[in-house]
């Protein structure tokens, strides 16, 4: 049994996606029917529990589109609560090392090779847990320098689906602001090295890109998994444009 996310990246271009960044019913619905291939929910920087996840995700059963959650660390507890909710994959942030990459892979694979623990809370996944396992894509987050350093150690861990850059964290780990990323060469650079090796090690590069003409840019240096906003962004441009037409109509 392959996932939606897992459907989603079997071909060979980019797959778009949304960011929840706190309790809502209809955002990701909304990001289904414009077309987005996946939805984040953020249990790092977002205002969500666990419960939130939970109703989300349950709530998006029967609506096509993939998930994944984004987790602070490889904690074996979360990541296993929101993978029995029915999560696609994880994002695991700031990882530096393969041995942290190695313990995210592990939190979603059963005994003997990982620490996961049995418990799906979702009937139509089904109770085998080799098919519960394989269903689970796993990300790490590269963001500071010393993730960057052990780049191709990482890359190397079984079971590991790509690699996830946060362009603003490591922006800041190189000395510069959240904003250089794309503007820096240094910076820029290393993104580049990041995608060209993660793809060479025959994994996913994928990008928090935040804008779509970023995500345009960035699909075209070879990114395949693309994060392009978050639910308070887009409600905010939308609801920009509307007034921005209202005034323009009215004067």
């Amino acid at each position: 049994m392959t996932s939606r996310l897992q459907d989603a990246l079997a071909g060979t271009g980019p797959i778009w996606g949304g960011w929840v960044v706190g309790p809502t019913l209809y955002g990701p619905e909304e990001f289904a029917a414009a077309g987005y291939d996946y939805v984040g929910f953020d249990l790092q920087h977002g205002y969500l529990s666990d419960t939130d996840v939970a109703l989300m995700l349950r709530r998006l059963e029967h609506v096509p589109i993939a998930t994944v959650v984004r987790l602070p660390d490889a904690d074996a507890a979360p990541i296993g609560r929101v993978l029995d909710a029915g999560a696609d994959g994880v994002v695991v942030a700031m990882v530096e090392s393969a041995a942290q990459a190695a313990e995210a892979v592990a939190a979603t694979r059963y005994a003997p090779g990982g620490v996961r623990s049995f418990g799906p809370l979702r009937a139509s996944l089904g109770v085998d847990p080799v098919a519960l396992a394989e269903r689970v894509s796993v990300f790490a987050m590269i963001e500071t320098t010393r993730g960057l350093a052990a780049l191709d150690e990482i890359c190397g861990v079984d079971g590991l689906t790509g690699i996830y850059v946060g362009p603003a964290d490591l922006a800041i780990s190189m000395g510069h602001g959240p904003a250089d990323a794309w503007t820096r060469e240094d910076v820029v650079d290393v993104i580049g090295h990041i995608q060209r090796t993660t793809t060479e090690a025959g994994l996913v590069p994928g990008i928090h890109a935040s804008t779509g003409t970023m995500g345009n840019a960035m699909a075209r240096k070879g990114f395949r998994m693309l994060t392009l906003a978050s639910e308070s962004q887009a409600l905010r441009r939308g609801a920009a444009a509307h007034l921005a037409e209202a005034v323009a109509e009215g004067s």
